[in-house]
């Protein structure tokens, strides 16, 4: 049992407090008054368990989907493609790298470090399906928390009514009354779906505000630290420090995804324009092919991409080996003992001055660290509004909004997703160009 991940329990867990707030109440309602549900609440509040019943599970085991071997976005379909600007901004995009699947990462993927894969559309990896909330799960996911909050306010109103009863008879003998274990399964009910309901009310609040904006949890993340990277470009002269010191200009940037109301939620739950089809339990999953290439409003040039750039995110370019700075020995200087312990630390220094030099991820230390001598004492708590605090810990990779979350919260692998190489390797852009010629 030690051995078993917390993780293989959330679906046992989950599928017992269904059962438990489901059926354990309809069973405590044959014996206390008013008695059963009528018929029609009876069919109604079990129709919703079934819908919760298949949801749940659909979101729990339907495969979240995976980046294709070759895909790039020169293999999107040509009738996917139009004349108008919106539609080729997509494809002129930024192209991503992921280091670890070896693979282009399509518009709004991300690499998770459970899944151990990139994830179209990644919005987070939910701890309690077990799986990842992405384009292809994200329509059962909404429809479970649907049906979810639907039936526990269907079951706090046969709740209440039961509890309001019992306080109107309080005065009489305990006899007339529910027994001891009534009464605590009743408090044990009323509790539970209190909580559940208020937690996945805003839960379900806070997924369809997302639904109607078109933006994944992740990429609101990306929208706030973007707004974080405009207030310090504000605060430092309208540019931030790169690697190796150089200056990029942080321009506004809008986020390209969110079109319109209607046509953000036909999106978000499977491309249909059949309303009553989002809310079906057996709906169709989303193909894979329509979370590889998505369309955009249109409001920034073609040539911008999203994330919008950001200093600390960017591979640091290949330096120049010095070789008419390296040390040369020029004869003995130190004992035997001496010599040895000299030429390790030269041999520690060069290794140091290699790797330094070489290209790829550079993990630069937390903005409150790098501007301290620029902050002043009266001004400390800056620092503190731009997502740190002064016992944070970890690089600008730990960065957090505004809700003390970061990229690992979501399930995001940091090292691969925060430090995502612009730079696609040799080989990748020799078989893209054989591939247009």
């Amino acid at each position: 049992m030690s051995g078993l991940p917390l993780s293989s329990l959330a679906i046992p867990g989950v599928s017992a407090l269904i059962a438990f707030l489901g059926y354990a109440a309809q069973f405590l309602f044959y014996n206390i008054e008013p008695r059963p549900l009528d018929r029609s609440q009876a069919i109604i509040f079990n129709i919703l368990l079934i819908c919760i019943w298949i949801c749940y599970a659909r979101a729990c085991f339907t495969d979240p989907g995976h980046i294709p071997q070759h895909w790039s976005l020169d293999t999107i379909p040509a009738e996917k493609v139009t004349n108008n600007d919106a539609d080729k901004a997509d494809l002129n995009s930024r192209q991503r790298w992921c280091r670890k699947c070896k693979l282009l990462k399509p518009p709004r993927a991300h690499h998770c470090k459970v899944c151990k894969r990139c994830i179209p559309k990644m919005d987070h990896h939910c701890p309690w399906t077990a799986n990842c909330v992405s384009h292809l799960t994200y329509p059962h996911f909404i429809r479970f928390l649907i049906y979810a909050v639907t039936a526990m306010i269907n079951l706090e109103y046969f709740l209440s009514i039961r509890v309001g009863l019992i306080w109107d008879k309080r005065d009489l003998p305990s006899y007339l009354g529910p027994s001891t274990g009534q009464l605590a399964l009743l408090l044990i009910l009323l509790l539970a779906n209190s909580f559940m309901l208020f937690a996945l009310s805003i839960l379900l609040v806070r997924s369809l505000w997302s639904l109607g904006a078109n933006t994944t949890t992740i990429e609101g993340w990306e929208i706030e630290r973007h707004r974080t990277l405009l207030r310090r470009a504000r605060v430092l002269g309208g540019s931030l420090d790169g690697p190796d010191g150089v200056r990029i200009k942080i321009n506004r940037q809008e986020f390209p995804y969110d079109i319109s109301i209607f046509t953000n939620i036909r999106q978000g739950m499977g491309g249909s324009y059949n309303i009553f089809s989002w809310f079906w339990p057996f709906a169709v999953t989303p193909s894979l092919s329509s979370g590889l290439a998505f369309e955009v409003n249109g409001i920034e040039d073609p040539s911008v991409s999203w994330p919008p750039p950001d200093p600390d995110r960017i591979a640091r370019p290949p330096r120049a080996y010095e070789l008419q700075n390296a040390f040369i020995y020029s004869g003995r200087q130190f004992s035997d003992e001496g010599e040895l312990d000299a030429f390790k630390k030269r041999q520690q220094e060069d290794r140091k001055r290699w790797q330094d030099g070489q290209p790829g991820p550079y993990r630069r230390p937390s903005f409150r660290k790098r501007y301290r001598t620029t902050i002043s004492n009266e001004d400390e708590s800056y620092a503190e509004r731009e997502g740190e605090s002064a016992s944070s810990s970890g690089g600008e990779e730990r960065w957090r909004n505004s809700e003390g979350e970061s990229l690992g919260d979501f399930g995001v692998d940091e090292d691969v997703e925060f430090y995502d190489e612009d730079d696609l390797p040799l080989a990748v852009l020799l078989r893209r160009r054989r591939q247009r010629a």
